[in-house]
């Protein structure tokens, strides 16, 4: 075997099925690549949305000047400020024709917030999926590659008269190579996932908490409004 061989000689060497698996893989590693930036992405706006609005909500800005605001974007509204949105426009409306019903009001409300939660949590999950997916299977096609590729090799080696060492091992090396793609393929994928699980996780806890402190404060001004 020549030690100077390179990856790219082995794989070009390697029988079709192997680069098939190969080129998968490779495929597969960039997409989550691809997948992970963005959602990182993603989320690190989505919490530093969620601190912003937070700190405008909790500044004591008159909460219809505050709706206003935000209904003149409503069409690009994402995270709290849309589960603040949805919330205060319920209550508005229940609100003009039920102002001696508050429990009905609030029933109403909670509903369409949690509505905006849910909502806005599937919206960050987005490609998480495919990363668990990628994560879990990544080192199956792997080593599906291997196995082919090594008793590829030793099929061919049982049909010389005299084995030698040099002739299965570039065999097995290519093979090993499906492996190692499968393990790097899949590594980076479960870290991601698992990472960015958790901020989904931390924003739906804070997304959760501002609906019951929002629907707390709407509850007091539907109980005044009946009085």
């Amino acid at each position: 075997m020549n030690a100077d061989i390179s990856i790219l000689d082995l794989f070009l060497e390697a029988s079709l099925l192997v680069k098939i698996v190969m080129l998968l893989l490779l495929s597969m590693s960039v997409c989550s690549w691809a997948m992970i930036l963005q959602r990182s992405k993603r989320l690190k706006a989505a919490l530093r949305e969620a601190d912003e609005f937070e700190d405008k909500f909790w500044s004591g800005n008159d909460l219809s000047r505050l709706y206003q605001e935000s209904k003149t974007r409503k069409d690009s509204l994402t995270g709290t400020e849309e589960i603040f949105y949805s919330g205060f426009t319920e209550f508005g409306r229940l609100h003009k024709s039920n102002a001696a019903s508050p429990d009905f009001i609030m029933e109403g409300t909670s509903r369409a917030m949690r509505v905006a939660v849910g909502r806005e949590v599937e919206e960050l999950e987005t490609s998480l999926p495919f990363l668990a997916t990628v994560g879990s299977i990544s080192p199956y096609i792997g080593l599906f590659g291997t196995v082919w590729g090594i008793m590829h090799s030793f099929i061919a080696l049982g049909q010389v008269k005299q084995a030698t060492l040099a002739m299965v091992a570039p065999g097995i090396a290519e093979a090993l190579i499906a492996t190692a793609m499968g393990l790097f393929a899949a590594i980076p994928a479960v870290i991601a996932y698992n990472r960015l699980t958790d901020k989904v996780s931390k924003l739906e806890h804070s997304y959760a908490n501002f609906s019951e402190e929002f629907h707390s404060i709407l509850h007091r001004q539907a109980m005044a409004g009946k009085e």
